[in-house]
């Protein structure tokens, strides 16, 4: 029987074709490829207009004012502190910056002595246009007194060759300061001493507080008061010049109140214990030695 023939085969012939023509077009599309390295790129240009007389002029202030805002806020946190303008709704001013700025204790009274200090630099005839732009600045010079902050910014100025200085250029030139002006170191371990505050924004809330000596370095002091040990400066201490019975005694009180103060005291017992803290003699009252002593048997196991 005769073999029937055979049919064209549409799809493949199709398929074919479809390849065919697609590898005609690709080989037509497809060109050498350019190198990266020779590629032209157009940029347009863009003209930038100059800042006017008065757009440089408000550029410039609100360029200070930037620099100004750690000033400005000393500025006001201080008139807040001395108006007691918290009083509605804070019990102290310490709470009231925590809770409304963020601030806590430390960085309060750093933003409130740099705005001191910064005053006290725009009242120097010397100091014209270069006054400090941030906090960091500054905070070295509130260890200096009020002359000595506008000789160790006029000096700092010039080691930055006339332009704002850094931190460290001031702390450098405060540290010359203060080694310069200080006397050598008579204290000895033991020794019965004052805290001065003075400006020293570290030591606040330690005026008028008596410590013992526990290490004497070359221009400082460690100090053991009855929460903690310090290091001090020794511009911030002022011997009471006990007789060496006396300094035992104190070095006593001093142990026994640092057995039981803590912080998670009642308030009451706290101030009791820190007004002990302060004493500016060598012994406890009756009353006194009774209150510790009840004290010692409520919370020391």
């Amino acid at each position: 029987m005769p073999k029937p023939p055979s049919r064209p085969n549409k799809a493949t012939s199709a398929a074919s074709t479809d390849s065919t023509s697609a590898a005609s077009s690709t080989n037509e599309d497809i060109s050498p490829q350019e190198n990266p390295g020779s590629a032209t790129i157009t940029v347009s240009a863009v003209e930038v207009p100059e800042l006017t007389q008065e757009e440089q002029s408000d550029r410039l202030h609100l360029e200070r004012k930037v620099e100004r805002a750690f000033f400005e806020a000393g500025k006001a946190l201080i008139e807040l502190r001395d108006r007691r303008l918290y009083r509605s709704t804070h019990k102290t001013f310490d709470e009231y910056c925590l809770d409304r700025f963020g601030y806590n204790r430390s960085r309060s009274y750093q933003l409130v002595d740099a705005a001191v200090v910064v005053d006290n630099l725009q009242k120097c005839p010397q100091i014209v246009d270069i006054l400090p732009t941030a906090e960091g600045q500054v905070r070295p010079m509130t260890k200096l007194e009020p002359q000595e902050q506008h000789e160790a910014w006029l000096r700092a100025v010039e080691l930055a060759g006339g332009k704002v200085p850094t931190g460290r250029i001031v702390k450098d030139v405060v540290q010359r300061i203060i080694e310069r002006t200080q006397v050598p170191n008579t204290y000895q371990i033991g020794e019965v001493c004052q805290i001065l505050v003075k400006d020293n924004p570290e030591l606040r809330g330690k005026g008028g507080c008596w410590a013992i000596i526990s290490a004497v370095n070359d221009f400082s002091c460690s100090v053991r008061m009855w929460d903690s040990e310090y290091a001090v400066g020794l511009q911030y201490l002022k011997s009471y010049n006990y007789l060496p019975a006396e300094c035992q005694q104190m070095q006593v009180i001093c142990d026994r109140i640092s057995r039981v103060y803590s912080s998670g005291l009642e308030e009451s017992v706290q101030k009791f214990l820190e007004m002990l803290g302060k004493l500016n003699r060598a012994y406890l009252t009756d009353l006194e030695e009774k209150v510790l002593s009840l004290l010692e048997l409520e919370i020391i196991p």
